[in-house]
């Protein structure tokens, strides 16, 4: 992987993890960093962590090992909930809990395959509504 917003230490720390979806954490940490040249990594909550600044934005949930799931969110603080999803989500790809809390969930390469693309617009939305 070629990019060089990537974080040694969440590197390090996925090393550590000998994960069985690696490859697909790899692949996604990817689609999440070019997607937009603010987000930054590092590791919250024991997972890797993407944030602008101070205001965490997207966290991979790595845990249980048989999926992966990257919960789009606009970090801790008790914000009021909007009254519709913070962004349009025509793919069906994100699951909404909240109309500011969203999880994407891929448990095999070939799903995200097929998405990268929307997956990579749908981060870059975000990050431009939340950021």
């Amino acid at each position: 992987m070629n990019n060089q917003n990537l974080n040694p230490e969440v590197t390090s720390f996925l090393d550590s993890s000998e994960h069985p979806l690696r490859t697909l954490i790899e692949r996604l940490r990817e689609i999440i960093l070019n997607a937009d040249t603010r987000l930054n990594e590092n590791v919250k909550w024991n997972n890797p962590n993407y944030h602008v600044g101070e205001k965490d934005l997207i966290t991979m949930r790595t845990y249980p090992p048989r999926q992966i799931q990257l919960v789009f969110h606009r970090g801790t603080q008790k914000l009021e909930v909007p009254k519709k999803p913070l962004i349009q989500d025509d793919s069906g790809i994100l699951d909404w809990k909240t109309n500011d809390r969203a999880v994407a969930t891929f448990s095999k390469e070939s799903e995200l395959e097929k998405s990268e693309k929307v997956l990579a617009d749908l981060v870059k939305r975000w990050v431009d509504v939340v950021a």
